[in-house]
């Protein structure tokens, strides 16, 4: 992944309703939801729904997909993953076992 790109994931994620919004596509797995459970879950207007969802879409982190009448939404796990790995790219310095510290 590229830094512009992993930035973009980053920016999409930086605020709240966007953040719990994929949190929920993600615990929903790969059959995501339909944009209305979503939009119940999250307790927002249509339209507030529908510019963060076009926002994580933007950023490749959400995958829509019309089924008749419904619109469903699914975490792009691929991508998601990519982010990942490039955040934790040099984690420990690229040792094999990372263990978190203590406090």
């Amino acid at each position: 992944m590229e830094m512009t790109n992993a930035l973009a994931s980053l920016s999409a994620l930086g605020h709240e309703s966007r953040l719990r919004a994929f949190r929920r596509l993600v615990e929903a797995g790969p059959v995501g939801m339909p944009v209305g459970e979503l939009r119940d879950f999250l307790d927002v207007p249509p339209a507030t729904l529908t510019a963060h969802l076009n926002v994580l879409r933007s950023a490749g982190l959400v995958i829509g997909q019309r089924e008749g009448r419904v619109i469903r939404v699914r975490a792009n796990y691929e991508q998601m993953n990519q982010l990942l790995a490039f955040l934790t790219e040099n984690c420990c310095a690229g040792t094999a076992s990372c263990t978190p510290a203590v406090a």
